[in-house]
C-alpha cells in the first residue's frame, strides 16, 4: 500500500477512534480560558490539577545525593506510529523496550516532547524535552525525561522529525525505525521524584527520572516541532514536602 493511502487511512481511523472519548472529558488547553491555570475547573475528573500536593513539572533546586540505582535501558529499534494529539506529537511503540530500575521493570509505551522543558533546573527551562512514558505490571508509571538543548541534529530523531503529521493525524512510515537507544545521552545520572501526569486529568503517584545531561536537537528540528504544535509546557508546580533525590 502506497504511503499516502496509509496516512489517510490511519489518520481517519485515528478521527474516529478519538471522537467517542473525547465527548467524556472538557477541552483544555495551555493558555486562556482553558489553559492549565484553569484545568482543574474545567472538568470534575481533572480536579487533582488543582487540588493535587505532588503535582508536575517542578523546578529542580535543593536535591540530596543518594545512591540511587541505575537506569538499565532495554532499548532496541522499533518501527513507530506517530500521532500529532493537538497537544504534541507522540510516538507510540511496540512492546519490547523495557527499562529496569532496581527491582522495578517497565514496559516503554510512548515518548513525546514539550517546547519549552515543562521541567526547571535551578530556575531555567530548556528550549525542549522529551517524555519517555513506561508502566509496570502494576500498572505505575515511571517517566524519564530527557531534556534538550538546541546544538548538533539528532540522527536518531532526524527520521521522526521529517514526518511529523498535522494535528488529528496518525501516521506510520514504511520502513521507519527508530534507533531508541540512540535517543538517550551517553551519562545516565538523574534526579527521581515522586510527581503526576503533565496533562489532564494530572493523575498522581507517577515515579519521574529526570536526566541530568542533555541531548541536542538543531535549531531547525526544534522550530519544526513548534510550527507545528506551539508551546506546549505547563508551568511548574509547588514541590510542597518531596524530596527530590539525586544520583551519586
Amino acid at each position: 500500500m502506497a504511503f499516502h493511502t496509509r496516512l489517510r487511512l490511519i489518520a481517519l481511523a485515528a478521527l474516529l477512534s478519538s471522537t467517542l472519548p473525547a465527548l467524556a472529558a472538557a477541552h483544555w488547553e495551555y493558555a486562556g480560558h482553558q489553559g492549565a491555570v484553569h484545568w482543574g475547573e474545567l472538568d470534575a475528573s481533572f480536579a487533582e490539577c488543582a487540588s493535587g500536593h505532588q503535582q508536575s513539572p517542578i523546578d529542580i533546586v535543593a536535591t540530596e545525593r543518594s545512591a540511587l540505582p541505575a537506569l538499565n535501558f532495554r532499548y532496541g529499534s522499533a518501527a513507530p506510529t506517530i500521532w500529532n494529539n493537538g497537544h504534541t506529537v507522540q510516538v507510540n511503540l511496540p512492546a519490547g523496550n523495557t527499562l529496569e530500575v532496581g527491582d522495578q521493570r517497565y514496559e516503554l509505551l510512548q515518548f513525546h516532547f514539550h517546547t519549552p522543558s515543562e521541567e526547571h533546573i535551578r530556575g531555567k527551562s530548556s528550549p525542549m524535552v522529551a517524555h519517555f512514558v513506561h508502566k509496570n505490571a502494576a500498572g505505575e508509571l515511571g517517566v524519564v525525561a530527557v531534556l534538550i538543548r538546541v546544538g548538533r541534529p539528532n540522527a536518531a530523531l532526524e527520521p521522526l522529525f521529517r514526518h511529523l503529521p498535522r494535528a488529528g493525524e496518525r501516521i506510520i512510515v514504511d520502513d521507519l525505525s527508530l534507533d531508541l537507544a540512540g535517543v538517550l545521552p551517553k551519562s545516565l545520572g538523574y534526579y527521581d521524584f515522586s510527581g503526576s501526569l503533565t496533562t489532564p486529568p494530572c493523575s498522581e503517584g507517577v515515579h519521574w527520572m529526570v536526566l541530568k545531561e542533555p541531548v541536542t536537537l538543531s535549531s531547525r528540528q526544534i522550530d519544526a516541532f513548534r510550527r507545528l504544535v506551539g508551546e506546549n509546557a505547563r508551568p511548574v508546580q509547588p514541590l510542597n514536602a518531596r524530596v527530590i533525590r539525586e544520583s551519586e
